[in-house]
């Protein structure tokens, strides 16, 4: 219930650093902006980054909106449901669709850190990501 509590904080942040975990033992999230789009009405644009220190991941989570993931730094290897384990490098990117269950989102290297530019379209009250039980 904690990460759910941090996780909605997101869009009551916008521009400040947040740990989308418990301090210290997963990525850090930091919302760059967030704007409603005037040409949909209930959605709304969302621009954050998420850093990993080497060895970090993401708890499996969805998202209730599109994603679009561009590595500004290391490599990520990031997994969807149904789809297989991809490792991106500075660079690269991908589409994840709105419902997408993502398995797996890390750091691909054990020694050398990883940051993620992450454009996110969703309903104004979605939540960024929602925590998959096990």
């Amino acid at each position: 219930m904690k990460t759910l509590c941090l996780i909605a904080a997101l869009s009551l942040l916008p521009a400040a650093p947040l740990f989308a975990h418990e301090a210290g033992s997963y990525e850090k999230v930091q919302v760059l902006q967030e704007k409603q789009l005037k040409n949909l009405p209930g959605k709304k644009a969302m621009m954050l980054t998420v850093d990993y220190a080497p060895g970090q991941s993401s708890t499996a989570h969805k998202h209730q909106g599109t994603a679009m993931a561009y590595v500004l730094e290391g490599a990520i290897t990031s997994q969807v449901k149904g789809e297989p384990a991809i490792t991106y490098k500075a660079g690269e990117y991908w589409y994840e669709p709105a419902g997408s269950e993502h398995l797996v989102s890390k750091n691909a290297s054990a020694t050398q850190p990883a940051k993620l530019l992450v454009f996110m379209v969703m309903g104004e009250n979605e939540a960024v990501l929602i925590p998959l039980e096990n």
